[in-house]
């Protein structure tokens, strides 16, 4: 088989990676892929939005299977588009990805088929939503409606916190279009989880959980980002408690959405809080989290090229997935500065030697190859360790030990990762 992936982030790399492993695929590209990437599959530079051109591509070289990895092009119909062109592709349609493109519109749909979220409000107009806040008690989260990379979520502690928020987003444009609209929460208190499905609109089959860090600095401080790093599984949930999260929030996703006229077939991400009140919906993605995909992933056993298919002609098979019994760590290494501005264009030390063995892994996301054999920096996430151990202490310091090798100018990472997790097995 000839398979493509869509993307350049360490999701795709990582994506790419499993799918080397399965012995159905002959031949891999990525469209347009990273320095990383271009170590294990051909990396064409075509835009992801760039539709026409990323059909003709698939056409012209006959590619068998395309797999979407970030959300914009799920979101713009390119699904659509390849179905239409008789082209075999995994990921939602465009209406089944304004779960993700519309935090209105997915927070209509949880109201309406009783999946647990928190309490919240939607607005247009800045003194309206400012009203409100005065009126309301603080903390709050306050969120663009559309897309903006991860970080259009604010949590505001306070009411002048919020207020500024709302004249950021509503009138000041941070996020541009994105926050035409917004929504306030009521900020609940607990444990973030995440929850991965392969779905063809009928048969559901969870991916095993995992726990994201959204924060760009230890002790969850600063802004929020795409995500800091990542552990798999996460210990506050047992395979019970997963089928019971999944029946109550995913399940009734898809029913609801197909009660709607809407077929969801591709991979859908429940973003969760463990509440005093159990599990609530955060929010719906529609394609796999970044970086819980870098933890999830090395502990799959399973060839992942099978779930892509089937789910992509609608006759996904039920099954149990079979898992590495080892947890996994991911840490991103990032740009200094990022979520907010960066520069570009440093040289990476400690990548000259292939680190990548059967324990840990590294996935490139913000990365340039040069015919000197030397990477540099390109993006805010720049790149990620991932490690497996018999436990979450033991995957963290093997990840870690490999970061320590890894330099780069103005680059960080949370020394944190994982912590939680350890702290809570150990209660």
């Amino acid at each position: 088989m000839k398979i493509l992936v869509i993307g350049s982030g360490g999701r795709e790399h990582t994506l790419l990676w499993k799918i080397k492993q399965s012995p159905l695929v002959k031949d891999l590209y990525a469209a347009p892929g990273n320095g990383g990437i271009s170590k294990i599959a051909k990396c064409v530079s075509i835009n992801v939005e760039d539709f026409n051109s990323l059909v003709n591509f698939a056409k012209e070289e006959k590619i068998d299977l395309t797999v979407v990895g970030p959300e914009i092009p799920l979101v713009k119909g390119i699904v659509d588009l390849f179905d239409k062109e008789g082209l075999c592709i995994f990921g939602p349609n465009k209406a089944s990805a304004r779960l993700e493109g519309s935090k209105v519109f997915s927070k209509s749909i949880m109201t309406k088929y009783n999946i647990p979220t928190s309490p919240h409000m939607v607005f247009e107009k800045s003194i309206d939503a400012k009203n409100y806040l005065i009126d309301s008690e603080p903390p709050f989260v306050i969120k663009a409606d559309g897309l903006a990379a991860g970080k259009g979520v604010i949590i505001a502690k306070n009411s002048s916190e919020a207020v500024q928020a709302v004249t950021n987003i509503i009138e000041n444009k941070i996020f541009g279009d994105a926050g035409n609209k917004i929504i306030i929460e009521d900020f609940i208190d607990g444990e973030e989880l995440s929850v991965l499905a392969f779905t063809d609109g009928n048969t559901i089959i969870p991916l095993a959980s995992s726990q994201d860090h959204k924060r760009a600095f230890d002790n969850d401080e600063g802004p929020n980002t795409g995500g800091m790093g990542a552990y798999s599984p996460c210990p506050l949930v047992s395979q019970d408690d997963l089928k019971y999260i999944v029946d109550k929030t995913i399940k009734p996703a898809i029913l609801g959405l197909k009660n709607e006229g809407i077929t969801y077939k591709g991979l859908i991400y429940a973003g969760l809080i463990i509440s005093k009140k159990g599990p609530l919906v955060l929010e719906f993605n529609v394609r796999f989290g970044d970086p819980e995909t870098q933890a999830v992933l090395p502990r799959l056993k399973d060839d992942i090229v099978p779930l892509f298919l089937e789910t992509a002609k609608g006759k996904l098979k039920q099954r149990e997935l079979s898992w590495d019994h080892r947890s996994c760590i991911n840490v991103v290494m990032a740009s200094g500065g990022y979520p907010g501005q960066y520069k570009k264009g440093y040289e990476i030390y400690g990548l000259d030697k292939d680190l990548n063995n059967d324990e840990v892994f590294i996935f490139h996301a913000g990365t340039v190859y040069n015919d000197k054999g030397q990477f540099y920096t390109n993006g805010g996430r720049v790149l990620s360790v991932s490690a497996l151990g018999d436990s979450i202490k033991d995957a963290k310091n093997k990840a870690y030990k490999e970061l320590d090798k890894i330099k780069f100018q103005e680059g960080f990472y949370r020394k944190d990762i994982g912590l939680k997790a350890i702290q809570h097995i150990v209660r």
